[in-house]
């Protein structure tokens, strides 16, 4: 819930942007900043927790996923990389990835 609050905030603060002052841009620019990086936590806390309800079948199937990695379908690793990463981000210099376990 507080997820979606600080999204729909975020999306508000945007919307009014249109037309805006230097001023009003550096006061909205700093509040997005805060804002994006309550929504990361926020996500990274959802990510950790969904990991720790993984049952123990769960956990098999996703080790099977693992061990035959090479043999499994495209959908199948895609599940497997939804269990497992939370997000990724890249550029052209790195590619970061926040792992759920």
């Amino acid at each position: 819930v507080e997820l979606a609050q600080v999204e729909a905030e975020i999306e508000k603060l945007l919307d009014t942007l249109t037309g805006a002052n230097a001023t009003l841009l550096v006061y909205a620019n700093k509040k997005i900043e805060d804002l994006d990086n309550r929504r990361k936590t926020l996500s990274k806390a959802i990510a950790d927790l969904s990991i720790e309800t993984l049952s123990s079948q769960q956990i098999e199937l996703l080790s099977g996923y693992l061990d035959d990695w090479e043999h499994i379908s495209f959908e199948d690793k895609r599940k497997a990389a939804d269990s497992l990463i939370s997000s990724i981000s890249a550029t052209s210099n790195y590619v970061k990835i926040e792992w759920k376990i």
